[in-house]
């Protein structure tokens, strides 16, 4: 799927991009259809290597989407292209923001779960760079916008980050003062952050510190979890963890 820019993109950019969308990998309920999830892969990544471990969960009531980044030039890599949701040139709070990468991959997660049945609840998680773009959504559904201040409608019942950061936390709280509304969609979206003490990509702080930065400004249905040992992947504590918060917080029946 293609996103031109220059309808969804940045307002600061003059010139816009234009985005190809890999393949999208789905994963059916085993049981009765309670939930859709969106789950995005890590930078150099692709939907199928999520969507074959989704496969293993006991979540039998979760519909998995799992699509595929564009390849695209990524600074952090001197400019070599890869599969990412975004530009990035390197992990931190001080960093630029991509804010035109960052609009289209979350208005192509928006638009996976837009066809969903209206009594299906939906949301969005990912690991790493997948996980960053999942806090971006978060914070578009919380603010009712994208960056370029075209509109959100997806309502999302939770969010999930595995190893990841909040992208635009410098700008967040500015934009969260301005509108009531957006502190109170904050205080009732939850969010389960997971993250390494031993992560060598994306470090432990920064998971921390985007934990943080969400509480601050309003987003109280917050857990943050540190798993000691734990490097820039996944182990069985943490998707258990996973498994255990997405029953509770979406009420899912014999999961």
């Amino acid at each position: 799927m293609n996103y031109n820019t220059s309808g969804i993109g940045s307002g600061s950019r003059t010139s816009s991009r234009t985005f190809e969308f890999g393949r999208t990998y789905v994963v059916r309920p085993k049981g009765k259809h309670q939930a859709t999830i969106v789950w995005l892969h890590g930078l150099g990544d692709k939907g199928s290597s999520w969507a074959q471990l989704l496969e293993t969960l006991p979540l039998t009531n979760i519909k998995w989407i799992c699509p595929t980044a564009p390849s695209r030039p990524v600074a952090l890599f001197g400019g070599f292209p890869c599969t990412a949701w975004f530009d990035v040139g390197e992990i931190s709070e001080e960093g630029p923001d991509d804010l035109e990468g960052l609009d289209a991959s979350a208005a192509h997660v928006a638009n996976l779960l837009s066809t969903e049945p209206a009594d299906i609840q939906v949301g969005v998680g990912g690991f790493s760079m997948g996980a960053a773009t999942a806090l971006y959504s978060a914070t578009c559904r919380t603010l009712g916008q994208y960056g370029n201040g075209n509109p959100y409608q997806v309502n999302l019942s939770a969010v999930v980050g595995l190893s990841g950061w909040l992208p635009c936390s410098r700008t967040l709280r500015s934009r969260m003062e301005r509108s009531y509304d957006a502190v109170r969609r904050a205080a009732s979206l939850p969010i389960l952050l997971c993250h390494g003490s031993a992560d060598d990509v994306v470090a432990h702080n920064h998971g921390e510190k985007s934990a943080q930065a969400l509480n601050s400004v309003g987003f109280r249905n917050l857990v943050f979890r540190t798993y000691n040992g734990m490097g820039h992947y996944t182990i069985p504590e943490e998707t258990r963890e996973v498994c255990t918060w997405l029953t509770t917080k979406l009420g899912l029946e014999g999961s």
